[in-house]
């Protein structure tokens, strides 16, 4: 096992919770209207920062992974630079709007901002393993509502396979993404949960020459346990992709469609689980072709509920 049984079901009781908050919100955010011919109209509201860009599928895909090469690309700059201090400054301001967005579906825009940038400036610059972790529990819904209303299940399912490439090559070839968890663990500004705990290290044999013993001295490290943001945001976005079509369909009504979809987060989430379960210490893992296996199981098994 990766970490400690209780740092690991910790870790993955927090992703599954930040799945059903997301999965939720993408539903509240949901509009249905139904004209008088029986067609099914479903409308996404704005979101708390305003309009959704103008792209459909294929431009979606594009999207995401130039947005996500790009980000890799300067935050792997920052950390050749070592300019931890701008590194701070784009966390907090993501963090303050996709909390905001988020938050924003459920109460009044304007008091989502204020307290989101609370939050955000104590998980940032004030940290602490409570704060941190609490506020991942919104941060990644915020990009799911953008995102989500953008794709269909074709593209969805491209976006996780291509994902799950990325981060194969990115932890077992290129291994910058080691690199970047590094980075942003020692800066304390970590994007995805991130839990610490204590172990004994047993270290050098001493001697004890009055009682002609020897005793072996034991210290405690802390070590971290971490799960990034993009394998929290990712099957978040796929379970929402199909939630949207059950609807758009008119397979299922919008609350029933929502229930469906949450097979997709307790499967992915059996995953999460086994793949830190078998994972050995101090080796790093991808954590997204695990979840990639996950979310399509999980829609394998939506399809035979809803189709068979």
């Amino acid at each position: 096992m990766k970490h400690t049984f209780y740092i690991t079901v910790l870790m993955v009781l927090i992703f599954f919770f930040s799945q059903i908050i997301g999965l939720y919100a993408l539903n509240v955010n949901t509009k249905v209207t139904q004209t008088p011919e029986g067609a099914i109209i479903v409308e996404h509201e704005d979101t708390a920062i305003g309009k959704r860009p103008d792209l459909e599928g294929p431009e979606t895909f594009a999207y995401i992974l130039v947005a996500i090469l790009i980000g890799t690309g300067l935050i792997l700059l920052l950390v050749k630079l070592k300019k931890i201090s701008i590194w701070k400054a784009l966390f907090f301001f993501a963090v303050w709007m996709t909390c905001s967005i988020t938050i924003g579906v459920f109460i009044n825009t304007t008091l989502a901002f204020i307290i989101c940038l609370f939050l955000a400036f104590f998980k940032v610059y004030k940290p602490n393993i409570w704060i941190h972790n609490f506020t991942e529990l919104f941060i990644y819904a915020g990009i799911a509502i953008i995102f989500v209303p953008l794709l269909d299940i074709v593209w969805a399912v491209l976006l996780l396979l291509a994902i799950s490439a990325y981060d194969m090559f990115a932890v077992w070839k290129s291994k910058h993404m080691i690199n970047l968890a590094e980075f942003q663990t020692k800066s304390r500004a970590f994007a995805g949960i991130m839990l610490s705990y204590k172990i004994k290290a047993k270290g050098k044999i001493e001697e004890v020459k009055e009682k002609g013993k020897e005793v072996r001295e034991v210290r405690e490290e802390f070590k971290s346990a971490i799960l990034g943001g993009g394998d929290i945001a990712f099957p978040m976005i796929f379970a929402g992709v199909v939630m949207d079509s059950l609807i758009k369909g008119g397979v299922l009504a919008k609350n029933f469609a929502f229930l469906n979809a949450l097979i997709i987060p307790v499967i992915v989430t059996v995953f999460l689980f086994l793949m830190l379960f078998l994972a050995k210490k101090d080796r790093f893992y991808p954590a997204m072709p695990f979840l990639t296996a996950g979310c399509l199981i999980g829609y394998g098994l939506v399809w035979l509920v809803n189709f068979v």
